[in-house]
């Protein structure tokens, strides 16, 4: 017979979210087990965050070798060690892991539990050879690769984010399905590390930013050497002695590419599988658990947080939601989630972040909007850094009042952040523009382009004349 456990709160999956409830949850006071069936950590530290930013860095490594000459410094083509790549990727992971581990839990009080969870009723799951009975649960399982159905996909090996990291091999040519963040991101990642590198996408690449932006990341990669098709229909796959082909039909004929490596990167899908969620009474679909503003399932004793829950499929959005469902369950608060401020990152080179409302979003919505664009190669240190293929693009009411920021350029991720803050606390473009910023710094695109929201009326006949009139009793 399993042993019974009797417990405050069970969080199902040690990924962003789940941990972040169980460390927060143990340390102020309550009783929690911690069930997962895989690695601690999820996807973002072992297949997804982590590893995919470890191996741009040593392709930024790469390229900085093919771009010193326009710095006068000798430009040399580096010579890539992808085993030694692989163990730097993997060096990372090792590095933060403890922060993850089985241990640091239970140093925390949370009683850990490494194997797969099935609900046997509403407020009972079995994992392993215990059940756990809760007074909450906590649902952070995640999503997994969604592979579509493509012909011929059966006949050949394939990478997803979930073992590309494994390859320790030179990879050729690398054929991407899938012409989001992932693909993108790991496309541009192995061409910089020397591969010839094709991107297939069968709607608009880049599709959730605006494409303002998205056309400056895409010419970028295709000057680096990135191939791309966009618009095919009708995928299939050959395989080859040497590899294998992908055929597609584009608006302007057929088209055929042939490739050593293929990387399928089509999206995410919730992991809602195995859990027997039925039995909980719990309402869910392949694309995740519903759950009202407060994060409560139809069962509302049972919370979901994260990729298996959505809108938002972000390691920061984990987290966030975390912090909902620990004021919901600990404190009898009815906090609810905000997503008018969620900010997200592609990290592409140049990286592409954005914040709020895209100019659509806003024209959508009603609102009166006035569209800002402010260029990198108006800012001194992208001069500097020869980096001035960057753009700000901020979205404003007509009283200033800030809706949405979007950025292509270097440290995009970074420089977007001020605008998450005036965003979510509904700031005027006055704010920004009367920060003092640093000389010479990118951050200063922050302040000019809310400074630009004043550019017409400061400068307008009627200041003249006021000025003029003012300067007579000088």
């Amino acid at each position: 017979m399993n042993k019974l456990i009797h417990t405050d709160i069970c969080v199902i999956g040690a990924g962003s979210g789940g941990l972040s409830v169980a460390a927060g949850a143990s340390q102020m006071g309550a009783d929690v087990v911690l069930i997962e069936k895989s690695e601690m950590g999820g996807d973002c530290l072992n297949t997804g965050c982590v590893p995919s930013k470890a191996i741009l860095a040593a392709a930024e490594k790469a390229q900085a070798f093919r771009e010193a000459g326009s710095f006068g410094v000798q430009s040399i083509e580096p010579n890539v060690d992808w085993a030694a790549v692989n163990k730097h990727v993997h060096d990372v992971i090792a590095a933060i892991a403890p922060n993850d581990s089985v241990e640091r839990f239970e140093g925390l009080g949370v009683q850990v539990i490494q194997a797969a969870a099935r609900f046997i009723d509403a407020n009972t799951v079995e994992a392993g050879d215990r059940q756990v009975r809760a007074k909450y649960f906590v649902l952070a399982t995640g999503s997994s690769a969604f592979v579509p159905p493509i012909e011929g996909l059966d006949q050949i090996s394939y990478f997803t984010n979930e073992n590309i990291f494994s390859n320790r091999e030179p990879v050729d040519h690398l054929v991407v399905i899938g012409g989001g963040p992932i693909g993108m991101e790991l496309a541009q990642a192995h061409r910089r590390l020397g591969a010839k590198v094709t991107v297939m996408e069968v709607a608009r690449l880049l599709m959730k930013d605006d494409p303002d932006l998205t056309s400056i990341v895409i010419d970028s990669l295709r000057k680096e050497g990135v191939a791309f098709y966009e618009g095919g229909r009708n995928l299939r796959i050959e395989k080859r002695d040497a590899g294998f082909s992908v055929r597609c039909e584009m608006d302007e004929g057929k088209a055929c590419v042939e490739g050593s490596h293929l990387l399928v990167a089509t999206g995410r899908r919730a992991n809602v599988d195995g859990l027997n969620l039925e039995a909980a009474g719990i309402t869910f679909s392949p694309r995740g658990v519903e759950v009202d503003s407060r994060l409560r399932t139809s069962n509302r004793r049972i919370f979901a947080i994260g990729d298996v829950a959505g809108p938002y499929q972000f390691t920061h959005m984990a987290a966030y939601q975390a912090g909902i469902v620990i004021r919901n369950m600990l404190f009898k608060l009815p906090a609810k989630v905000d997503y008018s401020a969620v900010p997200w990152v592609t990290y592409t080179d140049p990286e592409l972040a954005h914040v709020g409302m895209s100019e659509a979003d806003a024209k959508t919505a009603g609102k009166s909007v006035r569209v800002l664009k402010w260029s990198f190669a108006e800012n001194d240190r992208a001069q500097a850094e020869r980096r001035t293929e960057g753009l700000i693009k901020v979205i404003t009411e007509s009283n200033g009042r800030i809706l949405g920021a979007s950025i292509v350029g270097l440290h995009a991720g970074e420089l977007i952040q001020p605008w998450i803050l005036a965003i979510s606390q509904k700031m005027k473009t006055g704010a920004m523009a009367g920060m003092i910023a640093p000389y010479p710094t990118l951050a200063e695109v922050n302040k000019r382009i809310a400074g630009s929201f004043y550019t017409d009326k400061l400068f307008s006949e009627g200041t003249k004349k006021l000025v003029r009139f003012l300067m007579r009793f000088s």
